[in-house]
């Protein structure tokens, strides 16, 4: 099993960045590459449609409003990896009020590339995404 893990402190409180990040749907709000999400299972999953037009399917397994975190894992995707589990975590920074860390892991079993490969694209995903975060947050 491979992982990586991405975090990155943001200009604005816990509480207003979970309040952007922290709905499952809520992707198209901060997240320019996933310009559509779509809820299924009751708001439990959600379908995904990136900006070329691809579909990514994933489940919520965990949500913890008042820690400020959810886990969820992928059903489908054009991603080279199986048994994806990821979290998305809002952090408190101790003694700078006004700011956030926000934390985005994964795991998965690379599949068909290599471990380095598999962890330098989710890297790459995370790191990009708490950019546009932090773009959303200052806007």
């Amino acid at each position: 099993m491979a992982s990586t893990s991405v975090s990155r402190v943001v200009p604005a409180d816990p509480d207003t960045v979970w309040r952007l990040v922290g709905g499952f749907h809520a992707l198209p709000d901060w997240l320019p590459y996933i310009p559509e999400s779509t809820p299924q299972e009751g708001g439990r999953a959600r379908r995904l449609r990136n900006a070329d037009g691809g579909t990514i399917v994933e489940r919520m397994t965990a949500f913890n409003d008042r820690e400020r975190h959810y886990t969820y894992t992928i059903l489908e995707a054009p991603f080279p990896v199986r048994g994806y589990l990821s979290t998305l975590r809002v952090h408190e920074v101790p003694g700078a009020p006004g700011s956030a860390e926000v934390e985005w892991t994964g795991r998965f079993a690379p599949d068909g590339v290599s471990e380095e490969e598999a962890v330098a694209l989710f890297t790459g995903i995370y790191s990009e995404g708490l950019a546009a975060l932090e773009t959303a947050l200052t806007a």
